[in-house]
């Protein structure tokens, strides 16, 4: 990515001055990684931080997917910080690029970089945030609803615009992944994801999910 491309709203990097971006991007060598490529795995003891600058990941733990990554974001700083063996194994979902920091080289950095310190720290709430909004939605909304908040971050944050206003999420997302991300069983979700194509917001197809009216779709996240 050049310096004069943004990153995406809402990842690490783009909080920080480019400045600071490129002398972070300097602390390991970047590699492309094929579809499918492992960034990290759970359990494992390494402790390098990863920067992803193309593509998208998926994050899961077990057989469970939990979140997902993208251009911009940084991924394994737990392991990094507190030498604890990887909480989650990260995988690439599509082509993409990432930059390698070995963890002594990144907290280093974050010793002379307070900014980014702060930034990190501003990160791991705001993951915390939407982990905690997931715990609370599996017991107050109904399944319909936690579907379509789903689908409604998702596609805000990585969706492909295909015009007049309709977004196809850029990332192939199967129905047990939903689930998981939803805390629901499959077969409710697909009853969900049902009743929202039968009402014309969303199409379905090998894995593929396009969002066709995404303010109806966050008005029925609301319901």
């Amino acid at each position: 990515m050049s310096t004069l491309e943004r990153w995406p709203r809402g990842s690490l990097l783009a909080g920080l001055a480019e400045s600071t971006v490129q002398a972070l991007l300097r602390l390991g060598p970047e590699q492309s990684m094929p579809a499918g490529g492992v960034l990290m795995r759970e359990g494992s003891d390494e402790s390098h931080v990863v920067v992803i600058r193309r593509g998208v990941a998926k994050v899961s733990a077990g057989r469970s997917l939990i979140s997902i990554r993208a251009a911009g974001d940084l991924v394994g700083e737990m392991a990094a910080l507190d030498g604890s063996p990887r909480c989650a194994t990260i995988t690439m979902a599509v082509p993409g690029s990432v930059v390698m920091i070995p963890a002594r080289r990144f907290t280093q950095f974050l010793g002379g970089h307070p900014e980014v310190a702060l930034a990190l720290a501003g990160m791991v709430a705001d993951r915390l945030r939407w982990s905690n909004r997931r715990q609370a939605d599996y017991t107050v909304y109904p399944i319909r609803v936690r579907v379509a908040r789903i689908l409604t971050e998702l596609t805000e944050q990585h969706g492909r615009p295909l015009g007049h206003g309709a977004l196809e999420l850029s990332v192939r997302i199967t129905q047990p992944e939903l689930a998981a991300l939803c805390g629901a069983a499959e077969g409710s979700v697909h009853k969900a994801l049902r009743e929202l194509r039968d009402a014309h917001l969303v199409s379905t197809r090998y894995g593929r999910i396009t969002v066709w009216d995404p303010h109806r779709l966050r008005a029925a996240a609301r319901t």
